[in-house]
């Protein structure tokens, strides 16, 4: 797996996070007590070929276009108050309920789109986003990734001061209130809101989280990858007790990850167990902070058992 890449935007990311979350975070640290069940994912080294990006023993063809070097997905985008929503949706038939729809909020700087196309080589292993926003659709969920503010080109506000503790009204808060909408109102398609899913990481990880604790009833499951408790930074105090309706959620990272350290991300996932809200933990082998292999395979997974 690709080893992290230092930048400038992860460097103004971590300034940004260290300026963030409660006034009382302490630095506690420690493992959670679910265990990391990382399993393998092999990738076909046949570059002249595609690989079938369906679930195995699926007979639809996917209507992503995968190789050893390259994913993309056909895509399109809409405009949700100021800002940009990509999304697709599965060349699959729509159940009579409507498709259910699953949510991506970016990490910093990378704006929605670069979810449905990415090269082998790209930073932050977006090849493996890419090739899980393919595995989500052949699996019939629609998929949105909408922009961060201007154009995606900065992070979320939810662990920002003083959008952190005041939430309401901010701009990202308008924004998610304004996709909840246009899904009811059926822009994005035939969908079923009764199944809502996020997932997110670096600082999408943490507005994973923030849909848990603003949203209250909307989403049926998260995926919190490589992330934490909404207002959390580089400290993290979880202020409990939890919403009493948290949805099960799925925490997956590198397991050499240094940016949102692990110590950051086991006070949520304790606060979660003590409560008895249903938690997972995966770590992806040899990997930073980036999106890991072993979501390809467990967050469709990880969704599939919440519907």
């Amino acid at each position: 797996m690709r080893t992290f890449l230092a930048s400038f935007a992860i460097a103004s990311a971590v300034a940004a996070f260290a300026a963030c979350g409660s006034s009382n975070a302490d630095s506690s640290s420690g493992s959670p007590d679910a265990a990391a069940d990382a399993h393998s994912n092999t990738i076909a080294e046949d570059a002249s070929a595609g690989i079938d990006a369906t679930d195995g023993g699926s007979s639809v063809p996917s209507q992503c276009t995968i190789t050893a070097d390259h994913a993309t997905c056909p895509h399109q985008t809409t405009t949700i108050t100021t800002r940009t929503v990509a999304y697709a949706t599965p060349i699959s038939a729509a159940p009579a309920a409507g498709y259910p729809v699953v949510v991506f909020f970016q990490g910093s700087f990378v704006a929605g789109d670069g979810a449905f196309d990415a090269n082998a080589s790209d930073t932050f292993n977006r090849y493996a986003l890419t090739r899980t926003i393919a595995a989500l659709l052949d699996r019939g969920y629609v998929v949105l990734a909408p922009d961060a503010l201007t154009a995606g080109n900065t992070f979320w506000q939810t662990n920002i001061p003083p959008y952190a503790q005041a939430w309401t009204g901010c701009a990202d808060d308008l924004f998610v209130k304004g996709i909840l909408d246009a899904l009811d109102k059926g822009t994005f398609g035939k969908v079923d809101t009764a199944h809502l899913y996020a997932m997110g990481i670096s600082s999408g990880g943490f507005m994973t989280s923030r849909m848990a604790v603003s949203y209250p009833g909307k989403f049926r499951a998260l995926v919190d990858h490589s992330g934490s408790y909404a207002t959390c930074g580089s400290t993290c105090t979880v202020p409990t007790p939890l919403p009493a309706d948290h949805p099960p959620t799925f925490f997956i990272r590198g397991d050499s990850d240094t940016v949102v350290p692990m110590s950051v991300v086991t006070p949520y996932v304790d606060a979660l167990t003590n409560e008895g809200h249903e938690v997972k933990v995966v770590l992806g082998a040899d990997a930073g902070h980036q999106w890991v292999d072993e979501a390809i395979d467990a967050v469709p997974a990880w969704f599939d058992s919440h519907k």
